[in-house]
Parts: structure tokens; sequence; C-alpha cells
């Protein structure tokens, strides 16, 4: 897909959700956060720091499933990724996520997490992408600043949240599976999770979708397609 269908893409997408909102306070990046090495490589960043679009910023919202404060939430079909609060909150990021034939869905955890790591390429994305087989830690490390792994029955599923290089792709499908944030929110979720914090990434069509459009508003199934 051209860079140009994406972004067309994600704008249609925009338009399309701006009507399913409710209660939505938009959060701006609070940088004191940031430790000094995150200031350090942000500063060195070479690729454009394109401004997501405002359907995808990082928000806190209504939120009625049934998931307990504290859990993630996947919901590939409208590009959101959910860190759930108490009160019927949730901070909600948007994300770039898997083209559908390498999407994944089902229950893991947070097995382990990494500041600014580096990329260790599969064999199929080494292949598929020519990529080299080790890429460094830094700023335009495809992995961002952040990397949390998950982990399903005490294996690594091989799938990722974590940071970008391309932030002008977050709200579409490009990716090789895993779950990329802008590299400033990767490190805002980065800080509220911990190693063991569940994580649900949605079956296709069971979130808050043209096709389910009430579903992640009110309640609803959990989504859970596997098992640890």
């Amino acid at each position: 897909m051209s860079s140009l269908k994406v972004m067309l893409g994600i704008l249609a997408a925009g338009f399309m959700l701006s009507g399913c909102m409710q209660a939505t306070h938009y959060e701006a990046t609070n940088t004191q956060n940031f430790k000094p090495k995150d200031k350090e490589l942000l500063a060195k960043i070479r690729y454009e720091n394109t401004p997501v679009a405002e359907p995808f910023r990082r928000a806190i919202v209504d939120y009625h499933r049934k998931e307990s404060p504290g859990t993630i939430v996947v919901d590939s079909d409208n590009h959101y990724l959910y860190y759930v609060m108490d009160g019927g909150k949730a901070i909600r990021y948007g994300i770039t996520v898997g083209e559908e034939a390498m999407a994944w869905s089902g229950i893991a955890k947070v097995g382990s997490m990494t500041e600014w790591p580096a990329w260790h390429p599969t064999p199929g994305e080494i292949s598929r992408l020519g990529v080299p087989t080790y890429v460094a830690p830094g700023p335009d490390n495809p992995m961002g600043s952040r990397a949390m792994y998950l982990y399903s029955g005490g294996k690594d599923t091989l799938f990722r949240i974590h940071g970008t290089n391309q932030p002008e792709y977050i709200g579409a499908s490009i990716s090789s599976g895993c779950i990329r944030l802008t590299n400033e929110d990767a490190i805002d979720l980065y800080n509220r999770v911990k190693v063991g914090t569940i994580v649900v990434v949605l079956e296709p069509k069971h979130g808050d979708s043209p096709y389910n459009s009430r579903l992640a508003l009110q309640g609803g199934g959990t989504g859970q397609a596997g098992s640890f």
C-alpha cells in the first residue's frame, strides 16, 4: 500500500470514528516524565515527527467493558490500545497494527519490558524486509523508545507493544504484526504497566467498529481467543 493510500485511509477512519467518541479528553505529552536518555535520544531523531491525526491522539475516554483496571486492551480493527483505569475510564492510544495476514489476537501477559530496545528481526522479517540480523538501540530503531514483550503460556509470542520511528502510520495496518505507538506514547504506557500486566488483543470485528459499533462501549464479550 502506498504512503498516500495509507494516509487517506487514516483520515477516512478518523472521520468515521469521530461520531463514536464520548467524553474525550485529549492529553498532551508530559516531558517531565521523560528520563535524561529519553530527552537525549528523542532530540536526535532523523525521522519526521508527524503529528498524529486527532482521533488517534492519546486521550482519556469513557470505557464500559469488563476488563479490570490495569489491563491493556488492543482494538486492532480501529487502531486503538486502551489502558483500563478505575471509574469507567481508560487511556486510549492510537496505534499501528499488523496487516490482516500477520495480525494476532488472544490473551497474553507482559513478560518483559525494555527501555530503548535493540531489534532482533525474525528470520521471516529478514527475508521479507531485507533488514540486518541486529539493529542497535537508538532513535532510528524501528522498536522505538520502549518495548513490552507479550508472553502466553510462559512462552514469548514474538509480538510486542513498542514505539516507532514511523509516527505517520499511527491509525494504519502496515506492521509485521506488532503493536506500535508513538515513542512518546510508548514511554507513557510503559510507565503505567509492569511485568505480568494482562493484555487482551481483541479478535477482528470484536472492537468498537462499524461491524459492532457499541461493543467496546457497553460491555459485551472479552475477545478472549487464547489462554495463558
